[in-house]
């Protein structure tokens, strides 16, 4: 198999015989073999109906219901672990992703060597309420991840197989697919331009929500990224540092106590100072941390995948 094509969808029964039609006619006279996984996220229409007739006449159409709506990072795992293709494909189902663009983003797998193809939708035909939130979280993500796309929520994305099987998306984590996958040693990441349709059927299935709840599943990607392994390395830096500033005030304050006193001068006790009750906080604060960074590091030696390390290849 030599593409894999996974397609997440709610409520888009009007456009999937067209979606499906247009793949086969791009993919066919190119003798490309390939399979189609449509991913039912508790649709309230009739989309599985027609997934089920259009299988029936189709047998590179594979299709996948969940029985309520779990959103698009888990119909995106669950299509990744049923993948067989050599290259695996995203993209979504409403007809904004052009199946033009799939012999291109296949070829920048095999060929240029890509671990990871985003498609980056130049021309967008959205509302500026879209639009412009998109570009703030875009640049966010650049700043806090290092890698230079320009769309990292494109739905148009090809990965070579091993990275889609290597890794894990829940949440909304979806959108960080290229972060996941560079924490993981996937670090050959590639863009290409892609046209971007207006929308034929239906509405979109996101709202504003999507920008919050992103922001924060950046936040926790990034650190689960850079200290699932050493939380200490987080927790214990900090608390260090809080435990140092609070000592360093008291030793401040303690000091001048003392000298004040040797000079014969009037001096107010320590305690009555309300620096006293800051480098106090920051003292109890830093020990909390630290204790944290330890309990962490206890649940990390512990746990299942404590040496679970990703092997690339190997020889003899």
């Amino acid at each position: 198999m030599e593409i894999s094509i996974v397609i997440p969808l709610l409520n888009e029964a009007e456009s999937l015989p067209e979606l499906t039609r247009w793949i086969a006619q791009v993919l066919r006279p190119r003798g490309l073999t390939y399979e189609v996984i449509l991913i039912d996220d508790g649709s309230t229409d009739t989309s599985w109906e027609v997934i089920e007739a259009l299988a029936a006449d189709d047998a590179a159409l594979r299709g996948i219901r969940f029985n309520r709506n779990y959103g698009k990072s888990a119909a995106l795992n669950v299509g990744f672990e049923a993948a067989r293709g050599r290259v695996v494909c995203t993209m979504d189902a409403d007809l904004q992703d052009s199946p033009e663009e799939l012999p291109e983003l296949y070829r920048m797998i095999v060929e240029d060597k890509f671990d990871l193809v985003s498609g980056w939708k130049q021309k967008r035909y959205d509302p500026l309420s879209k639009t412009i939130p998109t570009k703030l979280f875009n640049g966010a993500t650049r700043l806090m991840s290092g890698i230079q796309l320009h769309d990292f929520n494109c739905g148009l994305k090809s990965y070579d197989s091993r990275v889609v099987k290597s890794i894990e998306v829940y949440g909304e984590m979806h959108r960080y697919i290229p972060v996941i996958a560079k924490w993981n040693g996937f670090r050959k990441i590639g863009e290409k331009v892609v046209q971007h349709q207006e929308r034929k059927y239906g509405y979109t299935k996101f709202g504003l929500e999507r920008f919050i709840f992103g922001f924060l599943d950046l936040l926790s990607i990034t650190f689960v990224g850079r200290f699932r392994r050493a939380p200490m390395h987080f927790f214990g830096t900090l608390g260090t540092l809080s435990f140092m500033l609070g000592l360093l005030i008291t030793l401040w304050l303690t000091g001048e106590k003392v000298w004040l006193s040797l000079h014969n001068l009037k001096a107010r006790q320590v305690t009555e100072q309300p620096l006293f009750f800051l480098a106090l906080t920051a003292v109890v604060v830093g020990v909390v941390l630290f204790v944290a960074g330890f309990l962490g590091e206890m649940i990390q030696l512990n746990g299942p995948r404590r040496n679970d390390y990703l092997v690339r290849e190997t020889v003899n």
